[in-house]
């Protein structure tokens, strides 16, 4: 009998430097690709995510010759089902290390399924970099330093010449998901991906580490969409850089995402629960008009309002405007980063349970930090300082766009500023940052600093 082997992709929508995918190619003359779609997953991704991973498996399926198997359902039942009729002889996939892969790969054990893991969608795989005492790292800098001296492996090879499984045409259901109407998503897949870092390595990225604050620049690489979903490892854009400042201050952003990974890996709760539990006693007001102003961008303070609107049109935002808004939410409206992180995950095509849970929990102050609560933004100092002509501001708030740079930021102190219709402040700044640390107060007294002491 024919040797048939099955690649299951999940989080690694890509061909080059895959090593699972080469490990299912090398075990059978032919091998069937897979990707199976959880479809209470799918629902609760929200449209945005929904229409960036279709036009991604759209890009993969072109790339293997619509050579690609999507089937929906549970993995157990799927994969039981596709191995008898396709007559697999192995099955191959890469590990995954949020809770919800984690879950999926326990009970596929259970079921006595055999899966041949090979690689993960990390450079350094998570619970792998670890202290001395062989205890795991829970503050970034130390981590990053051990991180960078254990390396990663070099990117492998795409496959040559690959022998793929024609799919029955019963499992050929990629999705047709679109985004709302209004709304434009930056495209998917590996080409894209590809492309995107070509422009970027040649260019913006010899300044990253001057420009990579400045939303109203094209200072970053928007590569984190890409490698959510795996369509570059982030080895491929490792092995391109050099000892430069810039270079560096990117790979340190790298491995912040892998630092967050490690994070949940070891404390799977703080994807959703607080990462020092001590902050569940902080007093929050209820997410209600506030929170909703915040939703629609419009607080009134022109940098917020216009990262809101950034998501709501784009599914993305930029890193620096995303501490904004978290600490806005939390220190200014006094609403838990709980909202934020769910908001948040409904719009962005970036989403990673880790990235997010823990972001926004850095902000917030209950994270991975030393003395972050007294860390509060001031929107408009913010604003000055990283969109000091206001172009960020006016691409997304037209009702903005005929005050100058220096009056922008505080378009309530203008006698034409709101003209337009655009709301005054929700609330005041410096009023509600002396709130935010009188209710700090109340909570110092709470002795549970790390998850692991409430084990």
């Amino acid at each position: 009998m024919t040797t048939r082997s099955l690649f299951w992709f999940r989080r690694d929508l890509r061909l080059h430097d895959n090593p699972a995918l080469l490990d299912a190619l090398a075990a059978a003359k032919e091998t069937l690709l897979l990707f199976i779609m959880d479809e209470e997953i799918a629902e609760r991704a929200g449209e945005y995510r929904r229409a960036y991973l279709a036009d991604s498996l759209a890009r993969l399926d072109e790339s293997v010759g619509g050579h690609l198997a999507v089937v929906a359902g549970d993995p157990v039942a799927v994969l039981r089902d596709v191995v008898a009729r396709y007559q697999i002889t192995s099955i191959h996939a890469a590990r995954q290390y949020a809770p919800y892969g984690v879950a999926a790969e326990a009970a596929l054990a259970a079921a006595g399924i055999e899966i041949e893991y090979t690689g993960s969608n990390y450079a350094v795989a998570p619970g792998r970099v670890r202290k001395p005492d062989e205890s795991n790292y829970r503050v970034y800098t130390p981590f990053f330093r051990a991180w960078q001296a254990h390396g990663w492996r070099t990117p492998a090879p795409a496959p040559t010449k690959p022998e793929f499984i024609k799919p029955q045409q019963q499992d050929r259901n990629l999705p047709t998901w679109l985004p709302p109407q209004g709304v434009s998503l930056q495209s998917a897949g590996e080409l894209a991906a590809r492309e995107r870092w070509e422009a970027y390595k040649s260019g913006a990225l010899s300044r990253y580490d001057e420009e990579r604050n400045f939303p109203g620049v094209a200072g970053t690489s928007r590569l984190s969409p890409h490698l959510r979903w795996g369509e570059i490892h982030p080895r491929t854009l490792l092995a391109d850089l050099n000892q430069s400042s810039a270079h560096e201050v990117f790979r340190k952003e790298i491995a912040w995402r892998e630092f967050y990974a490690d994070v949940l890996h070891h404390y799977p709760t703080s994807s959703r629960d607080y990462y020092s539990p001590n902050y569940a006693a902080m007093r929050y007001d209820q997410p209600e008009e506030k929170f909703q102003a915040w939703c629609a961008g419009e607080t009134g303070y022109p940098i917020v309002d216009a990262a809101m609107r950034q998501l709501r049109t784009e599914g993305w935002m930029h890193n620096r405007t995303r501490m904004v808004v978290a600490s806005f939410l939390v220190k200014d409206l006094h609403i838990e980063w709980r909202h934020g992180a769910d908001y948040f995950m409904k719009y962005l095509i970036d989403n990673d349970v880790a990235s997010n849970s823990h972001g926004w929990q850095w902000t917030a102050g209950c994270g991975t930090d030393a003395s972050p609560y007294y860390r509060v933004f001031n929107p408009i100092e913010q604003g000055r300082r990283f969109d000091p002509d206001g172009d960020y501001i006016k691409q997304f708030i037209p009702e903005l766009r005929h005050l100058s740079a220096p009056e922008i930021h505080t378009p309530w102190e203008v006698l034409d500023g709101n003209s337009n219709g655009y709301p005054a402040p929700i609330v005041d700044h410096a009023v509600e940052r002396l709130e935010a640390l009188a209710r700090l107060e109340e909570i110092k007294a709470a002795k549970a600093p790390y998850p692991h002491q409430n084990a």
